[in-house]
């Protein structure tokens, strides 16, 4: 009984169903922050959202028949556990942080759709070369700021005048928004020479340092999808094989045609 029902629980047309459910969902979360919408049709949209969560309530409950225990030593069904708790929070007014948690319903197409686990996973795998990438960024940001506080602080405070504002500064650079115009440009007018100190520092942060950790993530989620596309490879080769056996197997029950038996005529008498 637990067997066929792991089973049904695992049916394509389920997920599917299920993934249509947390996208619907999604969409009602979305329209319930109208307050146009919430005059119109809130009713109608809490009705459904409950509808949703006994959906989420029922899939656990028969995930937990089918499998008892063992339900919680994977890892993915113990997040899905946690979020359809927090969806069965009691909704009071005071706690509108309770209500904003509604979203992590959201959350439950991860646990649902193996390409999203395999990136998740990808990621958590690379946590300790992105750990590395970070620090050797840290150590970039620190330099670049003690120098650029040393150098600019006298005449731009605003932006260079302490150390906390000079790291905030060289932030806004390295992500490329208003650099030019908004701080180098107005810098250089005073001091002509600071591109010697700008450029360099974006071409290092920039477009080295951020390009080797999109390099360590990306290296990451392709070792997370290998294994799948190996499976994939050793299931085409067996069946491959298997094809070829059969054809063996044919072709040795198969009388030899190509070989006439021998002629009575010409056999010899003694």
């Amino acid at each position: 009984m637990r067997k066929k029902l792991s089973k049904w629980l695992e049916h394509p047309l389920i997920e599917r169903g299920i993934m249509a459910i947390i996208v619907f969902n999604a969409i009602l979360l979305g329209v319930g922050t109208s307050e146009s919408a919430m005059s119109v049709a809130g009713p109608a949209i809490l009705a459904l959202e409950k509808m949703c969560v006994s959906v989420y309530v029922l899939e656990i409950l028969l995930k937990l028949i089918a499998h008892r225990w063992k339900f919680f030593k994977n890892g993915w069904n113990i997040i899905d556990f946690l979020i359809v708790g927090f969806t069965l929070l009691p909704n009071f007014e005071s706690f509108s942080v309770l209500r904003v948690l509604r979203i992590l319903r959201v959350l439950r197409l991860i646990t649902i759709a193996p390409a999203l686990q395999r990136a998740i996973e990808g990621f958590f795998s690379a946590t300790p070369s992105i750990g590395s990438v970070f620090m050797l960024m840290g150590v970039m940001f620190y330099v670049g700021g003690v120098m650029a506080t040393n150098l600019f602080a006298a005449t731009f405070p605003e932006w260079f005048g302490t150390l906390g504002l000079s790291l905030y500064s060289l932030f806004q650079i390295v992500t490329l928004e208003s650099w030019s115009m908004g701080i180098v440009r107005p810098v250089m007018e005073v001091h002509p020479y600071a591109w010697m100190f700008f450029v360099p520092y974006i071409m290092v942060t920039t477009f080295v340092v951020m390009n080797l950790l999109i390099g360590v993530i990306v290296s990451s989620m392709q070792d997370a999808h290998s294994p799948e596309a190996n499976k994939d490879r050793i299931k085409h080769r067996d069946e491959v094989l298997e094809r070829l056996t059969r054809i063996e197997k044919h072709l040795a029950k198969k009388p030899d045609e190509d070989s006439d038996p021998e002629d009575p005529s010409e056999q010899r008498h003694p």
